[in-house]
């Protein structure tokens, strides 16, 4: 598409004349089929034309051949005539409404039949997407906008076109002249009111877009508060908001603008008349203008033309508007999901880190250790502690994890190496956390070391604390005492974008959002080449996945991939950060059993230290070592150790495997 045609494809859109387009062979095909619907509803409006003249042209000789001539009676006779136009009106509007009736119900079941038939046509085709989740809104909210939009649209241009004629022909027959003083500020405030119009709808139509991306954008950052927080984006997304705010408060400025001129159109068409005529009654006198004539006038506008006009005005401007897109929302063409720009996502996903922010590591994410000659087994060590002063037997514990140091002689674990000249890749010292000051607490004097490169599960019942635990590594929750570490750096208190370098926490709801595959593998890492890419998808099975899209710069639509796809999107996204610590948070629960296995063993694989909250047995035998949680007791050591010493973990790995655990 050249610069020009989409300009003027901008255009349309803006200005509503794409929309009118589209609409009008619609509109045509509808009308045509119900013609003696509009010619009995024109018939009725006669009338309405009738009781407009008769009103001023009553008004007008009671004055002149009754009153001013001395004749009370003729002119009492004059008024009753124009009273009895006025009752009239009544049953004029009933026949009126029972032929609308005839125009609007129509339609509305025209559109409840095309939203169903969209909806249902793509479910009932069986592909992608499912139904249309934007039918709930148009058959409960927007079809009937459009009715009573449409109704108040027939209603109000009806009413104006029969009123303004029936006030015209009467001004007419009471003097030429009258038509010379009302007519040009008539056509003025008419014209202005009609050059605001398309500016008015572009206005009205930037600031619909605008709340809409700041609604979208408000509920996308909502649901994935969690992911922005541990990922450090929260900034990023804060400030995009502070845009987008800002531009609903700009386009909010200029529609108010051309609301502004909207209103001096209707002060111009509403008081400029009656001033104009007011102004020339001495000229209108010398052109032998009576003063029934006069008064005449002055009824004709200010009782049927002006009301008439205002009411024109005011329904274009809110009804009509408001119908054009409404419809063209229901039968226009159909809309895509919006899809996030790689700059947006990448702007509203990815930590804010500089290159000197993110840790330097050997290998990349696709290296493999080289395996090590031994693994210093890390010491057991675990005490029950309970609350002073405790009744009953406040829950508390405590586990300590010892390394062992450069020198000390432990035998191999599962011959993966251990770096022992670094710090502790994970440090807890003396952590405690209780939700409220006097809530029992969740983690009470908590001690654990997790070694560089070292595979960690934890387990332990529903509510335990396993999530808690992995909040306060990421940085996320801060202890209500002790200290945690991350690479020997203390997490609490620090920037958000010094976090997302230190460690990844993937959760159990895994984050996607609109745009292509690769945005979402990227973000974390927008550096990364399509060669680390493609051995992350590789290494985690999501290659099926990145045929079915279509390849990594396929669109991804988040509501289209189930929760695993999703999961192992996350999973994959978190292989290929550069950050040195990976914390899974029950985030292969939506998994198969081998697709967990191979996703958990390719992330044990990555260059870095892994923990994972663990919910199946597999998990915890993959792990160099288990850490188990409970109510009295936190054990931590390898899979054979806390088998044999924790009552818990062999009920655990019992309700796992559907019996009573066996000691190897």
């Amino acid at each position: 598409m050249t610069r020009r045609a989409a300009s003027a494809d901008t255009r349309e859109t803006d200005d509503g004349s794409g929309a009118v387009r589209r609409l009008a062979p619609h509109a045509r095909r509808f009308l045509a089929r119900r013609s003696g619907v509009l010619v009995r509803l024109a018939l009725w409006s006669l009338a309405e034309t009738g009781q407009a003249f008769l009103v001023g042209y009553g008004v007008a000789r009671a004055v002149d051949q009754g009153f001013l001539a001395g004749d009370t009676r003729r002119g009492l006779l004059w008024l009753s005539v124009a009273l009895m136009a006025v009752l009239l009106g009544a049953p004029v509007i009933r026949g009126v409404f029972a032929q609308l009736a005839g125009l609007t119900e129509p339609l509305r079941d025209g559109l409840v039949r095309h939203t169903v038939d969209r909806s249902l046509g793509p479910a009932a085709a069986g592909g992608p997407g499912g139904t249309d989740r934007t039918a709930v809104s148009r058959l409960t909210n927007q079809v009937e906008i459009a009715r009573d939009s449409f109704a108040g649209l027939v209603l109000t241009l009806r009413s104006f076109v029969f009123t303004a004629a029936g006030a015209l022909l009467g001004l007419l027959s009471l003097h030429p002249s009258l038509l010379v003083v009302v007519l040009p500020p008539l056509s003025l405030g008419l014209g202005l009111f009609l050059v605001t119009l398309r500016p008015m709808a572009a206005a009205q139509r930037r600031a619909l877009a605008a709340d809409e991306a700041l609604g979208d954008h408000a509920a996308r950052s909502r649901a994935a508060l969690r992911d922005l927080t541990a990922c450090g984006t929260g900034p990023a997304a804060a400030r995009r908001g502070a845009e987008l705010i800002e531009d609903a408060a700009a386009a909010a400025r200029v529609l108010a603008g051309w609301a502004a001129v909207r209103t001096a159109a209707l002060g111009v068409a509403g008081h400029l008349p009656v001033l104009a005529l007011l102004l020339a009654v001495p000229w209108l006198r010398g052109q032998g203008v009576t003063a029934g004539a006069l008064l005449g006038a002055f009824t004709y506008l200010v009782q049927s033309l002006l009301p008439a006009l205002h009411t024109l005005m005011t329904a274009l401007g809110a009804a009509g508007s408001r119908l054009l897109v409404v419809l063209d929302r229901i039968i226009g063409p159909e809309r895509p999901e919006p899809r996030l720009e790689r700059t947006r996502a990448a702007e509203l996903e990815r930590p804010e880190r500089t290159r000197a922010a993110e840790p330097e590591r050997a290998g990349g994410p696709g290296s493999v250790r080289a395996p090590a000659a031994t693994r210093p087994e890390p010491a057991l060590a675990a005490a029950p502690l309970t609350a002073p002063g405790a009744a009953g037997g406040a829950v508390t514990a405590r586990a300590t994890a010892a390394i062992p140091g450069p020198g000390d002689d432990a035998p191999d674990l599962g011959g993966r190496p251990a770096d022992r000249t670094r710090t502790a890749a994970v440090e807890l010292r003396s952590v405690t956390l209780s939700y409220g000051v006097r809530a029992d607490p969740v983690l009470d004097s908590l001690d654990l070391r997790v070694a560089p490169g070292e595979h960690l599960a934890v387990v332990g019942p529903s509510g335990i604390g396993k999530s808690t635990l992995t909040r306060l590594v990421a940085g996320t929750l801060a202890p209500s005492g002790g200290e945690v570490r991350v690479d020997g750096r203390e997490v609490t208190g620090r920037p958000p974008a010094e976090l997302a370098a230190l460690r990844v926490l993937v959760p159990q709801e895994a984050y996607v959002f609109s745009g292509t595959l690769s945005d979402n593998l990227t973000y974390l890492r927008p550096d990364a080449s399509r060669a680390d890419l493609d051995a992350a998808v590789d290494a985690l099975g999501l290659r099926p996945l990145v045929e079915r899209l279509g390849g990594l710069d396929a669109p991804v639509r988040p509501a289209e991939l189930s929760h695993g796809e999703r999961q192992l999107v996350a999973l994959t996204r978190a292989w290929v950060s550069p950050a040195p610590l990976l914390l899974l948070d029950e985030a292969t629960c939506h998994l198969d059993p081998a697709a967990e296995a191979r996703a958990e063993e390719a992330l044990a694989r990555r260059p870095g230290t892994l923990l994972v909250v663990a919910h199946r047995l597999s998990s915890a035998v993959r792990a160099d070592r288990v850490l188990v949680l409970d109510g009295t007791d936190a054990l931590c050591g390898t899979h054979d150790e806390v088998l044999d010493r924790s009552p818990l973990y062999r009920d655990l790995t019992g309700h796992w495997q559907g019996g009573p655990a066996r000691r190897r």
